[in-house]
């Protein structure tokens, strides 16, 4: 194809400078031991905040109820394992593209004490780096407006935006491509896989050999980055979990098929728990401002427009609650899988048990444009439910508490202005 042996290392070089090498770099990367507190985490998100009318439960904090035809109603037989948290604020962004790059960073940037990264990824530098995949992110129709603030939600340190991955086949292939096949086929696969890596560290090799200093510190993250995507791509021991069914083919940017490419999404995800793959997912169904029309529900407005219906316009406020609902209960099926999916490290556990489960929101009312009164809920990972906490306090309060439950000995998280220390009543 015209593209010479060194060319190609050059580019594979700056490829994968995208990897996730900077976990090696911090020094933070290893497996969690056991002992008490969540083993895994998964974060599962749907934009457009809430109607807070709609979405809070009955009653008292101490004894409450899902309402009827309410937004949680879904999610009534889990009350018992989820942990709602009613009235965050975000202290460091305000409306949707601020609430979207702020909702799992709190902002703060590189100098902050978690250098922009984001929740998922912060956890994922404590508990993920023995995993083929320290963090797998998986994306609902999350390409069509390009990437940005607007439409990503995790961050590595130094604010590198993460990319969710939205081709369910070719998740399925990252995933599960080494053990899917005839062993002959696989052969091939894997011999093709490892001439590549050779040529690419030979290069590197004699690169780093006829360079200077500075040049060789890049030359060396190259190769611990190529070190990574090995790892990525020959799992030690390939055939202690069998491959899913292969998902259908879908279009990854067509409207209707959002139903069917988030089901495959989150299965997968499930899966690459199961089977140790990773220990930290996130789905991410489409982003602040979406354009997404539930079509499947009769629904001909598309969700944003629908958000910012007015109490007056009576049927598009149910048209936005009825989406709600239907993400709602997208929810109770993850936590479904999770808790019919034992827990291959823990005797008599599910994954549910093990693994912590984080739905967020990037705003609250959105026809307000701010990020105030924000909702979150919690499941699963051993916390007590039951529970809804009403609070007034910065929402990194909460990612704090998320972090100490994993043992990360954090008391703020991004903007250090912002309240520190960890949200009472989450442990």
């Amino acid at each position: 194809m015209g593209v010479t042996r060194r060319g190609f290392t050059a580019g594979l070089a700056g490829t994968l400078l995208a990897a996730p090498f900077t976990r090696l770099l911090t020094g933070t990367a290893h497996a969690q031991d056991g002992g008490a507190g969540p083993r895994r985490f998964m974060v599962f998100y749907g934009p457009n905040g809430t109607v807070h009318a709609h979405w809070r439960p009955q009653g008292t904090p101490q004894d409450y109820r899902f309402q009827a035809g309410g937004v949680l109603e879904p999610l009534a037989a889990r009350k018992a394992q989820l942990l709602l948290v009613d009235g965050l604020d975000f202290a460091t962004a305000d409306n949707h593209e601020g609430g979207q790059a702020a909702m799992l960073t709190n902002g703060g940037g590189e100098r902050s004490p978690t250098r922009g990264a984001s929740l998922d990824q912060v956890i994922a530098d404590h508990i993920g780096g023995q995993s083929r995949f320290p963090s797998l992110e998986l994306g609902v129709l999350t390409d069509i407006w390009g990437a940005g603030r607007q439409t990503r939600m995790s961050y590595r340190a130094g604010a590198e935006i993460v990319h969710p991955d939205a081709d369910p086949r070719r998740v399925f292939e990252r995933l599960f491509g080494a053990v899917a096949g005839s062993p002959e086929a696989l052969a091939r696969t894997r011999a093709l896989r490892q001439s590549v890596l050779d040529t690419a560290r030979d290069e590197l090799a004699d690169l780093h050999r006829r360079v200077g200093r500075a040049e060789r510190q890049k030359l060396e993250a190259h190769l611990d980055a190529l070190r990574s995507v090995e790892q990525q791509l020959f799992a030690e021991q390939p055939g202690t979990c069998d491959a899913p069914q292969s998902p259908a083919r879908l279009n990854k940017d067509r409207n209707d098929d959002v139903p069917a490419l988030l089901d495959a999404q989150l299965r997968l995800a499930v899966q690459a728990l199961a089977c140790g793959h990773t220990r930290v997912a996130s789905v991410q169904l489409s982003h602040t401002v979406s354009p997404v029309v539930y079509s499947w529900l009769g629904i001909d407005d598309g969700h944003h427009a629908l958000s910012h219906a007015d109490d007056h316009q009576v049927a598009k406020v149910q048209q936005f609650v009825a989406c709600e609902r239907w993400v709602a209960e997208r929810f109770d099926e993850l936590l479904g899988l999770l808790a019919a999916t034992p827990d291959p490290d823990v005797e008599g556990a599910s994954l549910l048990d093990t693994t912590l489960v984080l739905w967020p929101k990037e705003m609250g009312d959105p026809r307000l444009h701010t990020c105030r009164d924000v909702p979150f809920v919690l499941a699963g990972g051993g916390i007590r439910g039951g529970r809804w906490l009403q609070v007034d306090t910065h929402h990194a309060r909460l990612l704090v508490s998320i972090c100490q439950l994993f043992g990360l000995p954090l008391d703020t998280f991004g903007d250090p202005q912002a309240q520190q220390g960890p949200l009472a009543g989450v442990a």
